[in-house]
């Protein structure tokens, strides 16, 4: 069954599977777990299911699937506003009266909500008022990397399915499937920095192909002693989402981590790497690369990034 497509989380799927099999499924969930452990793939799959007309749901191959996993199911509707920090009371109200309109074509109406977190107290209490009463039809996914930030009330209204790190030797095996020419050990660090979820582990090894711009202009104002451009560049930084900032802050740990090493009588391919170990010394050197890890750890650990950016941005003048 389509569930598969999702790694690990086995409990879960099983889960689910009773649940789609008994034609149970809650009109309310609540997809909880760090950027990248896997809350969009689930949330399109039981979307998915929720509309399917195949005969083992989601078949991922019936005309349903196919649009709900392109984003073009008339009857999936995705509830953000992207553009701005909170998603707004009128946002949620719009899709609460867009609720109470039949399906198009689907057999149910799905609201997808990618940061629940992001709901203000007047937005979550709008939402309550759907979630309470739902038409028969209708079904809501919140997905959030802060549960916690939730009205009570809103999470009692939702079954709460949270999504758990892979073990090390899938992960490892899903990675070396993807990346068939990069080295092993490469993708076994990469592995252990992501904390066992897949899409943070995709976004380091897609980051470590080419010097993000953030991370060159580090380099050039870190090496060059630019006060200033490190203070523009980490303002700016401050409104990267978690998953564009994580692999800005890996690329800058290996080049430090580089730099030290060609201090200590090592090589690197990286002209950044280079120049970074003529202007600092391995105490600086290694100091910064510990700042950094730290602010890795931050910004999985759901810190926010402007606290992050802002003291980094102290340590670094140290």
């Amino acid at each position: 069954m389509g569930l598969d497509g999702l790694l690990g989380n086995e409990r879960l799927k099983a889960q689910m599977r009773a649940a789609i099999r008994s034609g149970r499924l809650s009109h309310g969930y609540l997809i909880s777990g760090p950027d990248g452990s896997g809350k969009r793939t689930l949330a399109q799959l039981l979307a998915a299911a929720m509309e399917c007309t195949g005969a083992d749901a989601p078949c991922l191959s019936c005309a349903a699937c196919r649009k709900v996993l392109s984003g073009n199911h008339p009857d999936v509707v995705t509830v953000d506003e992207p553009e701005k920090k909170q998603v707004s009371v009128e946002r949620i109200r719009q899709a609460r009266a867009d609720a109470f309109i039949r399906p198009n074509e689907g057999k149910r109406k799905v609201f997808l909500i990618p940061r629940a977190q992001d709901l203000g107290t007047g937005a979550q209490n709008a939402l309550l008022k759907i979630l309470e009463e739902p038409p028969s039809y209708g079904a809501f996914l919140l997905l959030s990397d802060a549960p916690e930030a939730l009205l009570p009330t809103v999470r009692s209204r939702c079954v709460e399915l949270r999504m758990t790190p892979l073990e090390a030797d899938v992960l490892r095996a899903e990675l070396a499937r993807r990346y068939p020419g990069r080295d092993r050990g490469d993708l076994d660090e990469i592995a252990a920095q992501s904390g066992g979820f897949l899409g943070r582990a995709v976004s380091l090894a897609e980051a470590e192909a080419a010097v993000l711009p953030q991370t060159a202009a580090f380099a050039a104002a870190y090496t060059g002693g630019d006060t200033l451009g490190l203070l523009e560049l980490f303002c700016g930084m401050e409104r990267l989402k978690r998953a564009q900032f994580a692999p800005v802050l890996e690329q800058m740990r290996r080049l430090l981590a580089d730099a030290l090493a060609v201090r200590q009588g090592g090589r690197t391919a990286a002209p950044e790497a280079r120049a970074m170990a003529e202007k600092h010394t391995a105490r600086a050197l290694l100091d910064a690369c510990e700042a950094v890890q730290g602010a890795l750890d931050d910004c999985w650990g759901n810190v926010g990034i402007p606290n992050i950016c802002a003291g980094l941005f102290v340590k670094l003048q140290k």
